[in-house]
């Protein structure tokens, strides 16, 4: 079908989506799928709105953090502690496809709210949630916030350097996980919907969603019993797999396999490493991966990264420079040709640049075609369409 309000053909369309997530874990999710062509109606607390409305950085006075994950949808503000706004809630209930919402668990129980009292108003509703560690268990009822993820998730013990601290991850990991896999799980819940013709909860955890992600890691202790140390930038299956210094920069290495290994070597003119018995294969270069480094960042110093890059992709071996932000917003593939930087025009802060949908899809594929909404800006158009059915 044709969604009239982006004018292309979009997957989700005629799914409605009332969502009353905020800052980030459920608003990416929504967002996702509000790109995907469902209108999201966001339930917004009255005069303050998503916490992320005052989040720097802004233009004109609006958060652009808001506008960025909030954009396709549509606003709307009640007071859930209201009884009236309450009732309005329930009857809009009654029409949506997909609630999602990211409190404390036990949060909406104590509204009212909770899934077994809507899935009687409507046994067809898909009620999504994201949460620190998931709506049971002994942890339950701690809060979640990212880094409380990232740290008891696992992934804060093996990020850093080894004579370092734990580091936390540049960007909020276990917001962004979580909000992937509750994606994918609404996605599932519909298709499962169509088959046996009911909703059901869907239940995310931060922690659960970063411990999934480090599975390839935590795959170490399963069998070795041994806990794997921060290594810096090296990975613990492949070398070399690192980041290197460069004349004027950084750029990371990737040689995958033991061909790749004799395409390096020769695209550095040290063929004689190809039959040193420390690096013949991978298993004997990652127990001499610190020897391996050193050979390879004396070699690395002597020429720009631009250099690097086209000596090694000329052989084959995966290599690329390390991007800065102001890299990937001027690349012509990521920015341009990928379209994963795009402009939108917001009501008040003007032209806003943000970050492009990154699933491509032929037919069907994500548009970005509204800004954020304004806090209320739909409040009434939504209680007439689906609450006084006007």
């Amino acid at each position: 079908m044709v969604n009239h309000e982006s004018g292309g053909l979009n997957a989700l369309e005629g799914i409605k989506i009332i969502d009353l997530s905020r800052v980030l874990a459920g608003p990416f999710c929504t967002m996702l799928l509000a790109d995907m062509g469902a209108e999201v109606i966001k339930v917004e607390i009255p005069v303050k709105g998503d916490d992320s409305r005052s989040f720097p950085p802004f233009k004109e006075g609006q958060g652009t953090y808001f506008i960025n994950f909030n954009r396709n949808k549509k606003s709307i503000v009640l007071d859930l502690k209201n009884s009236s706004d309450v009732d309005k809630f329930l009857e809009i209930i009654k029409s949506m496809d997909v609630l999602v919402e990211n409190f404390r668990p036990g949060t909406m129980e104590k509204m009212g709210l909770g899934y077994e009292r809507l899935k009687k108003i409507n046994n067809q509703l898909i009620y999504a949630c994201i949460s620190g560690f998931g709506h049971y268990g002994p942890y339950k009822d701690k809060p979640g916030y990212d880094i409380i993820g990232q740290a008891v998730g696992g992934i804060m013990s093996i990020t850093g350097w080894p004579d370092g601290p734990p580091t936390r991850t540049g960007t909020a990991i276990a917001d962004i996980l979580a909000a992937l896999f509750c994606t994918i799980g609404i996605l599932s819940a519909l298709q499962a919907r169509n088959i046996y013709g009911k909703g059901q909860k869907i239940d995310v955890a931060l922690v659960d969603s970063v411990v999934s992600a480090i599975g390839t890691i935590l795959q170490i202790y399963l069998v070795e019993k041994r806990i794997p140390k921060r290594s810096g930038n090296k990975y613990d299956f492949i070398a070399p797999y690192e980041a290197f210094m460069a004349k004027d920069g950084w750029f990371v290495l990737g040689v995958g396999n033991d061909n790749l290994w004799k395409k390096f070597c020769d695209s550095i003119n040290r063929k004689d490493l190809i039959n040193d018995e420390r690096f013949k294969t991978n298993a004997e270069r990652i127990k001499y991966n610190k020897e391996l480094a050193e050979i390879i960042g004396g070699w690395s110093v002597n020429f720009t990264v631009k250099e690097i890059i086209s000596a090694l992709e000329k052989s084959g071996v995966p290599a690329a420079p390390i991007n800065n932000l102001a890299h990937i917003v001027n690349d012509p593939h990521i920015a341009i040709a990928r379209e994963m930087i795009q402009k939108i025009v917001h009501p008040i802060a003007g032209e806003v640049k943000i970050t492009g949908n990154p699933i491509k899809m032929s037919e069907t594929n994500p548009q970005i075609f509204k800004s954020s909404p304004l806090l209320g800006e739909h409040t009434d158009y939504v209680l007439n369409r689906y609450v006084y059915k006007k």
